[in-house]
């Protein structure tokens, strides 16, 4: 019997989480004091819920990050959740260089899309070598790593988990990805490759400081198979008011396969936050991350970050809601979602 592909929502039951841990080898040598604590935050809130899958170029490093998590998985009465593996990369954003995990019947697949650093931005070769570093080292167990000859990003696409897949035209029709393809093309080979049944296209929304062409992680997620979340600018004198509108509007005219409207919820809007150099960050609360019995919340310092937690309390009800500081993050024009990759039920064993 042949099992048709799936890609499983995120909140779906996971093995791992994965992280690319940052050194003085990434663009964040210079903030590692500031952005170190973050990562150690983010694996710890991991560690209490599933396993932890870390990486990093610098041995010693990982050595003592490794070790000074093993100890609060054993503190807290669960050895053995820590995987780890020293492998090089040029930057820590697991969300678009780690694997895409599908589901065939019992069987769990890693796909190993192309990764040229949203569209040839950045320097990438030893982030796109990453996953089967991972690979061959174990990391992954005894799952199959599948290489796929097509860029795409995990960040570029939500899944409900039932065949209907959320993302941007910004991103993936952008020529700088994959050139020779097309929006049927891309349909096509999503289906062949995720499962995908259908495609829901925004062409509105994007966030100041985002190098990923409008990812669809910073703007709207799936929260359940007929509910999603959106960020929603209310000033009508910002810059992203017209664009966020429009995208609220689509949003709206999307259907389940059911042929019913979505759930909708806004999320909090926060207040601009700059750079030194008085550039705008991209920060947003669509960044979350949802794990096994819990979501961990990008939070930034500001007033709304209250609102924020509230709101993902609500929808979110049976999970606990765990905030996380990552002002340090947006920095490099990404949050927690972006450094993050789940791997589901099956991927690490324990």
């Amino acid at each position: 019997m042949t099992f048709r592909r799936t890609l499983p929502a995120e909140w779906a039951p996971q093995s791992a989480v994965m992280l690319t841990w940052p050194h003085s080898g990434t663009d964040w040598a210079d903030d590692l004091p500031d952005v170190e604590p973050v990562f150690r935050a983010i694996a710890k809130a991991i560690l209490r819920f599933e396993h932890l899958v870390i990486s990093c170029e610098d041995e010693r490093q990982l050595q003592t990050e490794t070790g000074a998590l093993t100890d609060f998985a054993t503190k807290h009465g669960l050895p053995g959740r820590v995987v780890s593996v020293t492998a090089p990369a040029n930057d820590t954003w697991a969300r678009d260089h780690g694997p895409l995990t599908v589901t065939a019947g019992t069987e769990a697949r890693l796909l190993d899309f192309g990764f040229n650093a949203w569209g040839g931005k950045f320097e990438c070769q030893q982030d796109n070598e990453l996953n089967r570093r991972l690979s061959d080292a174990g990391a992954f167990g005894s799952t199959l790593l599948e290489s796929i000859d097509f860029i795409l990003e995990g960040g570029s696409i939500e899944s409900d988990g039932q065949g209907t897949l959320l993302t941007t035209s910004e991103c993936l029709l952008t020529p700088t990805r994959n050139p020779a393809s097309d929006r049927s093309d891309i349909e096509r080979l999503l289906g062949e490759t995720l499962g995908a049944e259908r495609l829901l296209w925004l062409n509105h929304g994007y966030l100041a400081g985002d190098d990923t062409d409008s990812h669809i992680d910073t703007l709207a997620r799936f929260c359940a198979s007929d509910h999603i979340c959106y960020v929603a600018c209310p000033d009508v004198a910002d810059e992203h008011y017209s664009a966020l509108a429009a995208m609220e509007e689509e949003l709206q005219e999307f259907r389940q396969s059911n042929g019913q409207p979505y759930r909708l919820t806004p999320l909090p809007w926060p207040e601009p936050i700059y750079d030194d150099d008085g550039e705008r960050l991209p920060a947003t609360y669509a960044n979350f991350l949802i794990i096994n019995g819990a979501v961990l919340l990008p939070t930034y310092g500001v007033s709304q970050d209250e609102e924020a937690i509230n709101v993902m309390a609500s929808i979110f009800p049976d999970r606990e809601i765990i905030p996380i500081d990552c002002l340090p993050l947006i920095r490099q024009h990404g949050s927690l979602h972006c450094i993050t990759m789940q791997l589901p039920a099956g991927v690490v064993q324990p």
